[in-house]
């Protein structure tokens, strides 16, 4: 099984990063990090780490799940990108495992992904925004699954988030 994970060129944040990736790698999960081009993508809190493809350069058929990883890079980066907002959709219709986590959850809001369905994300006005005009049903809790997609309000929800996408990855009933 192999995932991917889409991170901001800069300012993700580290933890969001970090949980996921030891969760993946524990569970011999192999993945891809991916950006808005390939290189070097810094975090928030000063952390390094390699995207070695593009979104344009994801082939969405060799991928089981996708991961967003949030940050204020994540509103800046992400948001507006034309291609991860079609492939967040491609992955849903194929039912495949789509997360996103602090304000990601708005790029799966904005794909139309989450409407009617429960979710969480960041505090901010702007996500809120994003997803109330994406149709979601916002839910006050750290991590929320719903059909194969699980989002995430923050770096203090990491942990559970990568425990969350873990277990849907490797559901069985799926």
């Amino acid at each position: 099984m192999k995932v991917v994970i889409a991170v901001a060129p800069e300012k993700y944040r580290d933890e969001e990063l970090a949980e996921p990736v030891a969760a993946l790698n524990k569970a011999g999960i192999v993945f891809d990090i991916a950006s808005i081009h390939p290189g070097p993508c810094t975090g928030m809190l000063g952390g390094k780490t390699l995207a070695g493809i593009s979104f344009d350069d994801i082939d969405p058929k060799s991928y089981e799940g996708l991961i967003i990883i949030g940050g204020s890079g994540c509103q800046l980066h992400l948001w507006e990108d034309d291609m991860l907002v079609q492939l967040t959709r491609y992955f849903h219709e194929s039912g495949k495992v789509v997360a996103a986590i602090c304000l990601a959850p708005a790029v799966l809001a904005r794909s139309g992904i989450l409407k009617g369905k429960k979710a969480t994300v960041y505090n901010s006005p702007a996500a809120i925004f994003e997803m109330k005009k994406g149709g979601a049903v916002l839910v006050g809790q750290p991590v929320v699954t719903d059909h194969r997609i699980i989002t995430a309000n923050g770096p203090a929800a990491a942990r559970g988030f990568a425990a969350a996408t873990v277990k849907e990855l490797s559901d069985e009933f799926w």
